[in-house]
Formats: structure tokens, C-alpha cells, sequence
């Protein structure tokens, strides 16, 4: 890796703590330096926040509204506070409607978030408008459950100009109804889908899931326990994306790729992501 100039160091204080952090780094960064547990669901560490779901947002002094951490600059002098009252009530809000209308069952931590701030998604009743809907299962690659989408725009980032440029996806609709779309609602097999999987990397609730992890959890034999991991090269071209196989019982499940990565920082071609077979 080339080396950068250096950057000017700020003082912040996060929860009555002094942490120092390079200038431009994110509230979020400053927050995972002193330690602090700041709860994240839209943020990916290999793209541009969007800002959707909310949950990171923190108190800065000063500032009128609540200030998502993911995205906001730290500021030399910067106060903020991660566990106030108006920051954890605004959380709990967040979770309520999230999880009385999207099926977070496989979103991790998401449980732990709910009990940790004292959501009640069930207090809106048992009508309260859902996205429930069949899964999509149109390929033998990877399966689209939009019941489990939070509309964190994170795929259609990852298959437009932030990664594959493919653009494939987008949001259509409005309000309650946006959600995730191929060009004019056309089958995925149709689309300008390369089945890169990127998508699918960087998901954060399983909306959208490897084929063979969802026939598992379908069939009751996933189980993340008892799975390892192993980080290789693909063996496919000369490029040297690395591989992080995800094995269950001496069988590979899945594959993903580390985001630290010089060379891929998570991304990968339909080949690498999928072409395991011949193993």
C-alpha cells in the first residue's frame, strides 16, 4: 500500500472521555477508538454512508437535531454524547418500526439492540403494515427476501457506481412502498445482473443470502457455530482475489471475502463468489 501524507490529529470528547482521531475521520471512528459500542445497520465499511436506517445517531452539543455517527465529521473540541436519553429514545423509535414491519430474525444483534433499549415492536398491534412477502428464489445462486429488507440502499450502492457499476437494482417506489427493484420490475435472470454477489456481501439483515444458506436455515441445519473459516486465493485468474470459505460439517456453505483487502476489499466476480463446486 502506498503511504499518505499525514493527517492533523483532533481532540473529541465521547461520553466525557478525551479520544484523539486523524481529522475527517467519522463520529463513528472516534466512538470505535474510545471503545464505545455505538449499534450500526445501514453503515458498510467498504462504502459511502447513506444515512437510512438511523440507528447510529448521537447527540453533539451544540447541534439542533440528533447526528448520525456514521457519516458526520469529527470536529476539533467536538462534544458528544453516545448514550443520552434523547439518543436511546430515538433508537428505541427506530427499532419499534423497523422491527414491527420487517422481519429481523436474521439480523445480527438486532435482538440484543431491542432488549438493550426496550423497543416494543408489538405495540402497534398485530395490523400494523409489514413488507412480509414470499422469497424470491428465480436462480440457484442466491435468494432475495425483501420480507427481511430494512431499505438500507447498501446493494443497490454496492451494484451501482460505488462498486460493480452494473446497476442492475434500484429503489423503486415511494414512502412504505419504496423497495428494491430490477429495471421496470423485470426478472433478476433478465436483468443486467452478473450475479457478483456484492450484493449479497454487504447486506446486513439476510435479505438477500446465498441459495445454500437459505435451503439450510430452511431445513434447520445452518449453524454458524459449528462453521470455520478459511481465508485463500481463488484459483480462477491472476488478479489474486482473496476468499474467506465458510465450511460446515468438511462441506463449503458459503464465501465471502475480506474487506481489508487491497486487492478485492470484499468484492468479487460470480466465478469467485459462486464457482465452488468443483471442490
Amino acid at each position: 500500500m502506498p503511504l499518505q501524507p499525514p493527517r492533523r490529529l483532533v481532540d473529541v470528547q465521547i461520553d466525557g472521555e478525551t479520544v484523539r482521531v486523524p481529522e475527517g475521520s467519522t463520529i463513528l471512528d472516534a466512538c470505535q477508538t474510545a471503545g464505545k459500542d455505538v449499534p450500526t445497520l445501514c453503515y458498510g465499511d467498504t462504502l459511502t454512508p447513506k444515512n437510512a436506517c438511523r440507528v447510529c445517531v448521537v447527540e453533539v452539543e451544540g447541534s439542533r437535531t440528533l447526528a448520525p455517527a456514521c457519516s458526520r465529521k469529527v470536529e476539533a473540541g467536538m462534544t458528544v454524547g453516545t448514550d443520552t436519553e434523547r439518543a436511546r429514545h430515538s433508537r428505541k423509535v427506530v427499532l419499534e418500526l423497523l422491527g414491527s414491519s420487517v422481519d429481523l430474525s436474521t439480523t445480527p444483534r438486532a435482538a440484543g439492540w431491542i432488549e438493550e433499549y426496550g423497543a416494543e415492536p408489538g405495540r402497534f398491534g398485530d395490523d400494523a403494515a409489514t413488507v412480509e412477502q414470499p422469497a424470491k428464489v428465480d436462480n440457484d445462486l442466491y435468494v432475495r427476501d425483501y420480507s427481511k429488507c430494512i431499505m438500507c440502499y447498501k446493494c443497490v450502492d454496492a451494484c451501482g457506481d460505488q462498486w460493480q457499476n452494473s446497476f442492475a437494482i434500484a429503489v423503486a417506489g415511494r414512502g412504505f412502498d419504496s423497495h428494491i427493484s430490477t429495471e421496470f420490475d423485470a426478472p433478476l435472470t433478465d436483468s443486467a445482473c452478473v450475479y457478483c454477489g456484492n450484493c449479497v456481501e454487504v447486506c446486513p439483515t439476510g435479505a438477500l443470502s446465498f441459495k445454500s444458506e437459505f435451503d439450510m436455515r430452511a431445513a434447520g441445519t445452518w449453524d454458524e457455530s459449528r462453521q470455520t473459516q478459511t481465508t485463500t486465493i481463488c484459483s480462477y485468474c491472476g488478479v489474486g482475489c482473496n476468499l474467506t470459505l465458510h465450511v460446515q460439517d468438511n462441506k463449503i456453505v458459503k464465501v465471502s471475502s475480506p474487506h481489508d483487502n487491497p486487492v478485492t476489499k470484499g468484492n468479487l466476480c460470480v466465478k469467485g463468489r459462486f464457482g465452488y463446486g468443483y471442490v
